[in-house]
């Protein structure tokens, strides 16, 4: 009887586990098939994303398609210095990754959170090391208002707390509401659009001034927005600016970048 006792309370957990499992089965945070392991892709989502590595462009992390050397620039870096010192992303922004940034960014989907964040840490080391303060690229408050989350705040927040450095979502600020990035015809265009949108608070010039600043986005695109808010931080006395996305668009050499 006493033997009995001991083994039907392992026994409930386990159908009380394997209940909550058949109820709540972990899914796939891209195509939402089962998967084994919480907040992940399975494994053909996880085939089709195109992770960058190898060769990068030293500033805006360009993938190149063979090694031309450390500290080698791109064309468009050259020919137009960035704001920013470097700029590194998880992968492609592609027909792979567009539906899980699209849903992260706009469908409430903030499970996949989780899963970018663990990505960002183990992709992001060099960035994450040097950095003394994450400050996730903001949103004006009328399309914050609207869109209820800044998906960039929530990954700075989880990166920050894996890494052991602080977040202030509060240190940077978008002045001014500006059409959104993707309605632009031209690279000029976004840079144009966000000229002057970005500030640090007064009350935040103090936790700025001299300190290594990574920002966090979810997508880098032209650089034209990263670029904006570097030069904010700068003026604010940042001694330097790295930016930390999940994605980035790789435009062919004939682009407009």
């Amino acid at each position: 009887m006493d033997a009995r006792r001991e083994i039907i309370p392992p026994l409930a957990r386990r159908g009380a586990a394997f209940a909550l499992v058949l109820l709540f089965p972990t899914l796939c945070v891209s195509c939402r098939w089962r998967v084994a392991e919480p907040h992940s892709l399975c494994a053909r989502c996880w085939s089709e994303m195109s992770f960058i590595e190898g060769a990068l462009c030293a500033a805006c992390g360009t993938p190149f398609e063979v090694d031309p050397g450390d500290e080698t620039l791109c064309g468009p870096c050259h020919a137009r210095p960035r704001d920013f010192t470097r700029a590194r992303a998880l992968f492609i922004y592609d027909e792979a990754s567009k539906p899980l940034l699209v849903t992260f960014k706009y469908g409430d989907r903030l499970d996949s959170a989780p899963a970018f964040a663990r990505w960002l840490e183990r992709n992001g080391k060099p960035l994450l090391l040097d950095a003394d303060l994450l400050i996730p690229v903001p949103l004006h408050r009328w399309r914050l208002w609207r869109r209820r989350y800044n998906q960039a705040a929530i990954l700075a927040a989880l990166l920050a707390k894996k890494v052991g450095k602080p977040c202030d979502p509060l240190a940077l600020i978008r002045k001014r509401p500006t059409p959104s990035q993707g309605e632009m015809p031209s690279a000029k265009a976004r840079r144009r659009n966000v000229l002057g949108a970005f500030g640090v608070p007064k009350a935040k010039i103090g936790a700025i001034r001299g300190r290594n600043i990574l920002l966090v986005d979810d997508v880098f695109t032209t650089g034209a927005t990263l670029d904006a808010c570097a030069r904010a931080l700068k003026r604010a006395g940042a001694a330097r600016v790295d930016a930390l996305t999940l994605a980035r668009v790789v435009r062919t050499a004939s682009s407009d970048i």
